[in-house]
């Protein structure tokens, strides 16, 4: 049996993608991030500054504005843009999945790959407000003053992203096959969780 490939989306300060690394480990399989960026931009010379302007943290404010009708409305640019960004992507996704399982941290990974069966799809979260400050503002460098709606933010962005592409809300657990929270397993637990749920 190949395994599943798991797709997780995650609040900010969660520490999804701690889970989602360990889970890598105890696995042996791929987990990808932020490497995805540097795949899409080498195979499809997409210059890599702009894929970080329009990844998925900065592209939910952008495609909230886009879908307001707002100032970036104007620009074909900023409009078209986004489909490049995501498309190029999710031909990066379809050929990783297709050399083996894998593991994709957000980006709309369980769309992309929605038509796959050996799929998990995940979603973590933390019930405890305050862990997930004191975890952005010691891993990130997130300012105190500034946490809290820093969370709000990153959470807003992510559910743009999501909802823009797939019409579906972000976290709305109907969506997921697994919701976890890491404030009542840990990460080494729910990783856990989850390597068994993928076998």
């Amino acid at each position: 049996m190949r395994g599943k490939t798991i797709v997780i989306d995650r609040e900010y300060g969660s520490g999804g993608r701690e889970v989602a690394k360990l889970l890598s480990e105890k696995l042996g399989i791929p987990f990808y991030d932020g490497e995805l960026l540097v795949l899409a931009s080498e195979k499809y010379g997409i210059d890599l500054g702009m894929m970080k302007d329009y990844d998925e943290k900065r592209m939910g404010s952008i495609l909230y504005s886009i879908a307001m009708a707002t100032s970036y409305a104007s620009d074909f640019d900023k409009i078209t843009k986004p489909y490049e960004i995501y498309e190029a992507q999710a031909k990066v996704m379809r050929q990783l999945v297709s050399e083996g399982p894998c593991i994709f941290l957000g980006r709309c990974a369980a769309e992309i790959l929605k038509d796959k069966t050996e799929l998990l799809n995940v979603f973590i979260y933390s019930s405890d407000q305050h862990a997930k400050t004191e975890r952005i503002i010691r891993v990130d460098g997130v300012a105190q003053s500034n946490a809290v709606t820093e969370l709000h933010k990153r959470d807003v962005q992510r559910g743009n992203y999501y909802h823009y592409f797939s019409k579906k809300t972000w976290g709305d657990r109907n969506h997921y096959d697994l919701c976890l929270n890491t404030a009542e397993l840990g990460y080494e637990k729910a990783a856990e969780i989850l390597a068994a749920a993928a076998k």
